[in-house]
């Protein structure tokens, strides 16, 4: 179980890192106006807007997978096994000392002296 965490969490991080680039390669509503004059869209690889749809549709499926990695990691969290019972059920069993036995009072203890 600990291997299949190791795996989905490394996926998690991947894909919401690369959320975070492709969100940030992406052009603004305001690029749009730009390239209408051609800046720039002769210089891309996709063409005008064969880019905007690639990086869009890459974002889509890596939210995607983002988000069922974070169901996937939810469920691996909450399914361990609860161990049932009581706290104490696991503390270490105490061992409690004797109790030295009370000896008599002999007549040279200091005992008599002290008030009823």
């Amino acid at each position: 179980m600990e291997l299949l965490h190791t795996i989905i969490l490394t996926v998690h991080i991947i894909a919401g890192l690369s959320v975070i680039g492709f969100v940030l390669l992406q052009h603004g509503k305001g690029a749009d106006m730009g390239a209408a004059f051609g800046s720039g869209a002769s210089g891309s690889l996709f063409g005008a807007t064969g880019s905007a749809n690639f990086l869009s549709r890459v974002t889509a499926v890596l939210a995607a997978v983002f988000f069922l990695t974070s169901l996937g990691l939810s469920y691996i969290a909450t399914s361990r096994p609860t161990v049932s019972g009581s706290v104490m059920d696991s503390a270490p069993a105490q061992t409690v000392p004797a109790v030295p036995a009370q000896t008599t009072p002999t007549s040279d203890s200091k005992s008599k002296d002290i008030p009823k």
